[in-house]
């Protein structure tokens, strides 16, 4: 059973350069000036537009909810606001969330402060909340935010042929996933039906 009265009251958490500090109505400013900067659009599918009222809502009813759990991600060394990372889309019933991480522009990409924040981010989930699986999706083209998943452990599942449609191309979605440590470690062995050895014209049918 997971255990989300930690989604309801997540910590702070802490890497070597960065506080993750749970999201809410005072990093609104910050926020809302980060989605005006619309480098990042294309990276995340992001068509929509949204006003600075929506935004002041969304993170009104952020704290205390135990389906989700959103932090902004702090430099230390100057408390500058560096984006968000999110754990969303809360699946109960089979211990399973959806990963998902947001940089404020590409002046702060490529630095390494996503992968630092994603691995705490992953460690809460499968460690304190208990989750099984994390799972995302990356468009194919962004080859940066697939080598930094992949260095925090996602495996590619799965690929969502022609899923963004932008500037007039398509581009494919990678689906990825990551398990808790050991979860695989009890899955019964794979069979072999007897038949589709043992039948002599089974090897001709089509």
């Amino acid at each position: 059973m997971i255990r989300t009265e930690f989604l309801a009251k997540q910590p702070t958490l802490k890497t070597a350069r960065t506080q993750l500090v749970p999201m809410g109505p005072r990093f609104g400013p910050q926020l809302w000036r980060s989605l005006q900067n619309h480098d990042t659009d294309k990276l995340t599918g992001t068509h929509g537009t949204f006003t600075e009222d929506q935004v002041r809502k969304h993170l009104e009813n952020l704290p205390g909810r135990s389906d989700r759990a959103d932090w902004a991600i702090i430099r230390n060394d100057d408390s500058s606001y560096l984006g968000e990372v999110v754990l969303n889309d809360l699946d109960a019933d089979n211990e399973s969330m959806n990963y998902r991480i947001s940089l404020r522009g590409l002046d702060v990409a490529g630095q390494g402060y996503g992968t630092e924040a994603g691995e705490a981010v992953i460690n809460f989930g499968l460690g304190l909340v208990g989750l099984h699986r994390i799972s995302l999706g990356v468009y194919a083209f962004n080859e940066r935010a697939i080598r930094s998943y992949t260095k925090l452990g996602f495996e590619t599942e799965g690929v969502l042929r022609h899923a963004l449609h932008w500037d007039g191309q398509w581009y494919d979605q990678i689906l990825m996933a990551k398990l808790a440590p050991g979860a695989l470690d009890d899955d019964p062995p794979t069979t072999t039906d007897p038949a589709a050895t043992t039948d002599p014209g089974a090897e001709g049918v089509h």
